[in-house]
């Protein structure tokens, strides 16, 4: 990876590593949209394109006695190109503070470097839920073609789960089955925090068994809003280029400009597999 030019850094032996477990360790606890989603890469950071397809899905195999019946094959029906766009986050070490390091054997403090790779991980989370206007990306929250369930309160009575019940029937009308995963705005999930009357059972619990325990909350996710997804990688995935990494930009007033950058996008093959509640 020499475009990341971490050979021109003054950093003793081993503090990349550091930087690179400290990166993959806040990433891994901010990301949501990974934990639900297939990872298709990462492919390489010269990538700079993918496709997107459209899927013609038959359910429905076929049985005879040779196999030689006409079928309805799946195939891509349609494809176009999209840019995968780049996410990315600058931040300065002091000169300083690596000198204070290097002179009296001190680990270096990388807190800019897990505040970058905090902001790159909200910035990805938000573009999975809810796409870019600026490269007419759709999220999750925003696709044509999801189904839209009015929500009900979910501060009162079993109305979480009835609504995930519905939207989990809605989905499986469609011909479109599990594994399912369900994330919730901070806000909702709070909600599902209570124990369902006379029965002693966290509403959440409740919900989990529904969804095969993968129900997750997100700041990236707006206010009183949810959306369920049936997450199988014929339905969408996440395209990783370049997976998260941090590269030396060069010196900056005697400091240590770095970047934190991922190159991504969000492949929606089946908008029908996506019910929100609104």
């Amino acid at each position: 990876m020499d475009y990341l030019l971490r050979d021109d850094a003054p950093f003793r032996e081993g503090d990349w590593s550091k930087i690179d477990e400290l990166v993959v360790k806040v990433a891994s606890q901010q990301l949501v949209g990974r934990r639900i989603l297939s990872l298709f890469g990462p492919l390489g950071a010269g990538v700079q394109s993918i496709n997107l397809d459209t899927v013609n899905y038959s359910e429905s195999g076929e049985m005879d006695l040779f196999g030689d019946s006409e079928a309805c094959e799946i195939v891509a029906h349609s494809r176009r190109y999209a840019a995968i766009p780049m996410i990315y986050k600058d931040l300065i070490i002091s000169w300083r503070d690596v000198e204070t390091s290097r002179q009296l054997g001190l680990p270096l403090d990388l807190s800019p470097v897990a505040a970058a790779a905090a902001a790159c991980a909200k910035k990805e989370d938000y573009l999975i839920f809810n796409g870019s206007e600026e490269f007419s990306y759709p999220g999750l929250l925003t696709v044509e073609g999801r189904e839209v369930i009015k929500k009900q309160d979910w501060s009162q009575g079993e109305n979480p789960f009835n609504d995930i019940a519905k939207g989990i029937e809605t989905l499986i009308s469609k011909g479109v089955y599990g594994p399912y995963a369900l994330v919730a705005s901070p806000k909702l999930y709070v909600q599902l925090q209570r124990i369902q009357d006379g029965t002693g059972v966290l509403e959440l619990s409740r919900v989990k068994e529904l969804v095969e325990g993968r129900v997750y909350q997100s700041p990236a996710v707006p206010e009183n809003k949810a959306v369920l997804v049936a997450i199988g990688p014929h339905n969408m995935d996440l395209v990783v280029g370049q997976d998260m990494a941090t590269g030396y930009i060069g010196p900056e007033q005697l400091n240590h400009k770095m970047r934190i950058l991922e190159t991504i996008a969000l492949r929606i093959k089946r908008p029908e597999a996506v019910v929100t509640f609104e």
